[in-house]
């Protein structure tokens, strides 16, 4: 993803790249020649680049499980005014909660990488919604591969389309019996849990096993309508219908390069460090999204409904596995 972020600083004219730090020097050399980084910018410990370069942004490429200790380094830095970081936020809830404070009273932006509030498709979808096509909006549904690695993205665009606001509480249950971890982190084989924002809009997720139970990637319900993203039976990219219609209305969305939205997700952080304005892929908004997902995690774990704030530090479902209480193999 470090080549992905650097394209998009590449074609912005009020950026340029200045430095790059790997554990491995060989893959740092490598990543600051195909981005014209002087030699001197080349770096295996990113405490000194910074201390040496002074940049401005720092994108932050590495295993959810060090983002919060390097991302409270580069706010601490006297030059960083902007962190991109990558998505999940952190591997527990508690390092989460910490690097977005650290952030808030350092004054460094922190945003994070859930580029699809970019994609295409997507942005369409969220202006036919807020425009009125299903009418108000009372349920979402998602099929997420998981809730964690992939399903941040799910959450936090159906948390946006929401309203941005915190959820209240949510409820869920996972099986985990197969060892799956991604960049690290355990990521769940099932999930399936129901949530209720701030403002009465509910929402299910189910993760794994059979998708008929949400027969698209994502469903929107409303008083007046249903709109489907990614439907299953269908080669159209959304989809909508007025409650009373007997048909659909298809809509095919021209998506560009897969990885266009993670350059239009860095061109948001630089146009919102410019401007002042809040980035909608910012901390805040990732913290609601990211609390749903723990809170799906420490529900499993007290077998149980959790109600938000969420009062934990750990993350459940690695919590589990450590305690055998889960034994994937």
């Amino acid at each position: 993803m470090n080549y992905y972020h650097a394209e998009g600083y590449e074609k912005l004219d009020d950026c340029e790249l200045v430095a790059c730090a790997d554990l491995e020097r060989e893959r740092a050399a490598a990543f600051a020649g195909r981005f014209d980084i002087d030699d001197a910018g080349v770096f295996t410990d990113y405490e000194a680049m910074l201390a040496e370069t002074d940049p401005d942004i720092v994108s932050i490429s590495i295993w959810p499980a060090d983002h919060a200790d390097v991302v409270l380094d580069c706010a601490r830095s006297d030059s960083v005014d902007a962190i991109h970081c990558e998505k999940p936020m952190d591997l527990t809830w508690g390092n989460s909660r910490r690097m977005a404070e650290g952030c808030r009273e350092a004054g460094v932006q922190l945003t994070f990488n859930h580029m699809r509030r970019f994609k295409p498709t997507w942005v369409e979808a969220r202006e036919r919604i807020d425009d009125g096509a299903i009418g108000d909006l009372e349920r979402i549904e998602l099929s997420p591969g998981n809730v964690y690695d992939g399903g941040t993205h799910q959450i936090d665009f159906a948390t946006g389309v929401a309203g941005d606001r915190p959820a209240e509480w949510v409820i869920g249950q996972i099986d985990y019996r197969e060892a799956n971890q991604w960049f690290g982190a355990h990521n769940e084989n099932q999930a399936h849990a129901h949530w209720r924002y701030e403002n009465g809009v509910d929402a299910v997720v189910s993760t794994g096993g059979d998708r008929s139970f949400v027969p698209a990637d994502m469903r929107f319900v409303g008083g007046e309508g249903v709109l489907e993203i990614g439907p299953e039976d269908s080669e159209a990219d959304l989809r909508w219908r007025a409650d009373g219609d007997d048909e659909w209305e298809d809509e095919t969305v021209e998506e560009g390069a897969w990885t266009d939205p993670i350059h239009d997700a860095v061109a948001h952080v630089v146009d919102c460090l410019e401007s002042g304005d809040r980035p909608v892929i910012g901390a805040e908004n990732a913290l609601n999204s990211t609390e749903i997902i723990f809170g799906i995690w420490e529900s499993a774990r007290r077998r149980g409904r959790v109600d938000f704030p969420l009062e934990i530090d750990d993350n459940p479902l690695e919590a589990m596995v450590e305690s055998g209480d889960l034994d994937p193999q």
